[in-house]
C-alpha cells in the first residue's frame, strides 16, 4: 500500500485529514504535517522524514500538498528525489484525496500520479457547468 504523507501551510493538513476520515473513516500509513507560520523549512524537513519512516511500507509514498512552489512543496520536491519510489503532487483538494485514499492499494506510484491529476481536474467545476450538464438534451440512437 503505498503511504500518503499530507502536507500545506496553515492547518490545511489535519483540515483535509479530518474531513477525509469523516467521509471515509480511518486510513493506514497516513501523516498530516501542518506548516504553521511559527514553523520552519528545518523542522517541516524533520517531520517530513520522521513521516517517511512512518507511511513508508516499501511500496512507495505520495506527498500531497497544497500550493505550488510553497514550501511544503519544495521540501516534498527534494525529499522524493532522494527516495526511489516517491511523488509529489500539489494543489490538492478534498476530492483528489478522499477519491485517491480509497484506489492507493493497486496502484503504483505513477499510476497514482496520473490518475490522482484527472481525479483532482475532475473535482473542480462549478454549479452553472453541473447544471448544463444535467439539462443537455440526449442523444438518440434509435435510428430516427
Amino acid at each position: 500500500m503505498l503511504g500518503i504523507i499530507i502536507s500545506g501551510h496553515g492547518a490545511f493538513a489535519t483540515g483535509m485529514h479530518q474531513a477525509m476520515l469523516q467521509i471515509i473513516g480511518e486510513q493506514e500509513q497516513v501523516v498530516a504535517i501542518d506548516f504553521p507560520v511559527e514553523s520552519s523549512t528545518q523542522r517541516l524537513e524533520q517531520e517530513f522524514k520522521t513521516a517517511l519512516e512512518i507511511v513508508d511500507s516499501g511500496h512507495g509514498v505520495i506527498f500531497l500538498t497544497d500550493l505550488l512552489g510553497g514550501t511544503p512543496f519544495r521540501v516534498a520536491s527534494t525529499l522524493s528525489m532522494e527516495c526511489s519510489n516517491a511523488e509529489v503532487i500539489t494543489g490538492c483538494n478534498l476530492q483528489l484525496i478522499v477519491e485517491m485514499m480509497m484506489d492507493r492499494n493497486e496502484l503504483s506510484t505513477a499510476e497514482f500520479r496520473e490518475q490522482a491529476l484527472v481525479c483532482g481536474h475532475r473535482g473542480m467545476t462549478s454549479l452553472v457547468d453541473e447544471l448544463a450538464k444535467n439539462t443537455q438534451p440526449k442523444s438518440s440512437d434509435d435510428g430516427i
